[in-house]
């Protein structure tokens, strides 16, 4: 049986961010994923103009609701949710989350906590990062937040590998076990590589990949989604780090050598099932 997911983000008509993102990646891997849009924009905020709407959190509500009346939310192996639009979407998905697991009690919500990165510090609504300190990530059973927004979250500064080994072990205390850093870089990264660090029960594991030359949006809703994926595969988490970050790379460099601005999700999606070059989680 295929895994089911219940994944709650963003969509843009055009590009690849949020659901835009995660959806074609889950289903090229064989799973069903049931998306529900938290936002309808033509295209993503990278661009600097955009246009659509914030969808309401009574609309996200609603949308869960109709699926659960169809009876199935027993199948459902987790939640996916990414960018939330407001606190109140927020609300409406730790809500869904809780209907899905008391539905289907080994079922787990993976909480992207989308709240900005270093290049541009806070880019969500007021309220938001609040409530996924305070309310989402207590009640989330894996997380995968960049290196801003883990700084953000445990008020600590990475510099080191240590640093970063600490602040997500605090993460860890207030719920999520299973733990993915993207976009690490501490002070012996190299200058021409990036680092992706994941944690489970106190131990370690660091993957590395060249870094390439270019600035794209939705990477961390990608890769968010394969570690999901992965982890319900069974995979331990060097195993679900290895995957995902090998196949992340692969559409990355596609991306990279095609000059694009986008992710190149579907030209490149053979990437996202067996990636051109399988890089190693190593113990850290």
């Amino acid at each position: 049986m295929p895994v089911s997911i219940l994944s709650i983000q963003s969509w843009v008509a055009y590009g690849h961010v949020g659901n835009a993102s995660a959806v074609f990646p889950l289903q090229r891997l064989g799973a069903e994923v049931w998306a529900v849009n938290t936002v309808q924009f033509s295209n993503h905020t990278g661009y600097g103009a955009w246009r659509g709407e914030v969808f309401s959190d009574a609309l996200i509500r609603d949308c869960v609701q109709g699926i659960a009346e169809r009876g199935v939310l027993g199948q459902c192996d987790a939640v996916l949710s990414g960018y939330m639009g407001s606190p109140a979407i927020g609300a409406a998905i730790r809500d869904a989350a809780a209907l899905v697991k008391a539905a289907n009690p080994r079922a787990i919500w993976c909480c992207d906590p989308v709240l900005g990165d270093t290049d541009t510090g806070i880019y969500v609504r007021p309220g938001i990062p609040e409530f996924i300190r305070d309310h989402a990530l207590p009640a989330a059973d894996l997380a995968t937040p960049n290196q801003f927004e883990l700084e953000w979250l445990t008020g600590a500064r990475i510099v080191t590998l240590d640093d970063a080994k600490a602040a997500l072990t605090s993460l860890a205390a207030r719920g999520p076990k299973r733990l993915l850093l993207t976009s690490l870089r501490t002070d012996d990264t190299p200058a021409d590589a990036m680092d992706l660090l994941a944690m489970e029960a106190g131990v370690f594991h660091r993957l590395r990949t060249p870094r390439l030359p270019l600035n794209v949006n939705g990477a961390g809703d990608a890769i968010a989604a394969l570690f999901l994926f992965h982890t319900l595969a069974g995979a331990d988490v060097a195993q679900a780090l290895s995957a995902s970050g090998s196949s992340l790379h692969g559409i990355l460099a596609a991306t990279s050598a095609a000059g694009a601005r986008e992710l190149q999700t579907v030209t490149a999606q053979q990437e996202w099932v067996t990636p051109s070059t399988l890089f190693p989680a190593l113990p850290c």
